[in-house]
């Protein structure tokens, strides 16, 4: 189908502006800089958070002299879950600010207190700097959760985190996830699927863009291999039930069915949700475009479902 007209709304708003495309002259920094601006200015003039019932800074130790900033939200309705959510931004950019709107959607809608990770970042901290800082995290939830219910969620490079936590756990050592949640992950670092070329120019998310993420997190193809990123391939077996969701318009749209495809080949449960019209992002544009709303809390129910 047509993409939808406010997303095109959209689309036209930032090109006009020239806040696309995301990457700012191959420079990680600026490109920081330039997302989390992107960020706080999509929530617009009188933004108001979506209530929870408590939100606490905190952090986990990571190792000698590392530590891990975290964000905790308790939902409204409170289920007893807990759910570790891990940003977007291509491994280079997001904070705990930039995601705080969707973790606060996300508590409220599964009934889980969500535990927001502010992971390390490249090109400073390559592969597996971040997967590591995540798994840390849920290391110390699991062991602490005494059978609550545990889920991992995130979007685009946090969803590829997130599935690369359920990965890490169906391999047993003291990790335990039920269910995961990935909003358009980020599967595939060769980039050869059709949706890269049909999707790479015009849809906010560009090839180039993902080519230049991609070569920050893994510089000179350094652990392209690795089953933990390189998600197609690798053994699923016994991993987490799934949540996948994917947009129409997204470069990235044929890694996350594929991903689905094979988790579906080796026996997991797999809950698809289809973005027909939507862009990559689309989770990040709450309260502003009606059918991103809609696909959001498709996903967010079944996502529920399966934490209980």
């Amino acid at each position: 189908m047509a993409l939808d007209p406010a997303f095109r709304t959209v689309l036209d708003t930032l090109e006009r502006a020239d806040a696309v495309p995301l990457v700012r002259d191959g420079d990680a920094l600026a490109t920081r800089a330039h997302y989390r601006e992107l960020s706080m200015a999509r929530r617009g003039p009188g933004f108001v958070p979506e209530e929870v019932a408590d939100v606490a800074d905190g952090e986990f130790p990571g190792g000698p002299d590392h530590h891990i900033p975290v964000r905790s939200y308790r939902p409204a309705e409170d289920t007893g879950a807990i759910v570790v959510y891990l940003h977007g931004g291509g491994w280079v950019v997001g904070d705990l600010d930039t995601h705080d709107p969707v973790c606060r959607r996300v508590a409220n809608a599964t009934g889980a207190t969500v535990v927001s990770v502010d992971y390390s970042l490249a090109p400073e901290h390559p592969h597996p700097a971040a997967l590591d800082d995540a798994e840390m995290v849920l290391r110390y939830l699991s062991a602490s959760a005494y059978g609550r219910p545990i889920g991992v969620a995130g979007d685009s490079a946090g969803a590829s985190l997130a599935a690369g936590l359920a990965v890490r756990a169906a391999r047993g050592g003291g990790m335990r996830v039920d269910a995961q949640l990935l909003f358009y992950p980020a599967t595939d670092p060769t980039g050869s699927h059709p949706s890269v070329a049909e999707n790479g120019h015009g849809y906010f998310l560009t090839a180039a863009d993902m080519a230049f993420f991609w070569e920050q997190y893994l510089p000179g193809g350094a652990g392209a291999t690795d089953p933990d990123i390189a998600l197609l391939g690798t053994d699923v077996r016994g991993v987490a039930p799934a949540v996948i969701a994917t947009a129409e318009f997204d470069p990235l749209r044929d890694e996350g069915r594929a991903y689905a495809d094979q988790l579906e080949r080796a026996g997991v449960t797999v809950h698809r949700v289809e973005g027909p019209g939507l862009i990559h992002g689309f989770a990040a544009f709450l309260g502003v475009v009606d059918a991103a709303d809609t696909v959001v809390a498709s996903a967010l129910a079944a996502f529920r479902d399966l934490l209980a």
